[in-house]
């Protein structure tokens, strides 16, 4: 990918991303923060953000929390207009994602 992570670790975020030596420390907590904000089930806790102070400056907690936000925003506005990716992602694991979770809106 052109500007951003390569498809090997958008592949690799897709499975245990925890484990993966694709991923720097940073990435690792940045992707947790992402599970964190998006399952119901998980939260934020004064322990996870203080090892996320340790690593990212308040701004970019700021800026990564603001692009989780709007993720998942989008993911749930979306669907309602019937909004698709119209094929921008290249990576063969994630399209095949992604069509299982639309074909289950045309159902």
């Amino acid at each position: 990918m052109q500007h951003g992570a390569s498809a090997d670790k958008v592949e690799a975020a897709l499975g245990d991303y925890k484990k993966n030596s694709l991923f720097s420390l940073r990435e690792k907590l940045a992707l947790e923060l992402c599970e964190r904000m998006t399952y119901t089930g998980k939260r934020v806790t004064d322990r996870f953000f203080a090892r996320l102070k340790k690593q990212f400056s308040e701004e970019e907690l700021v800026e990564l929390a603001a692009v989780i936000a709007l993720e998942n925003f989008r993911s749930k506005f979306n669907p309602v207009f019937a909004v698709e990716a119209h094929g921008f992602c290249p990576v063969p694991l994630v399209k095949e994602v992604a069509a299982a979770a639309a074909s289950k809106f045309h159902e």
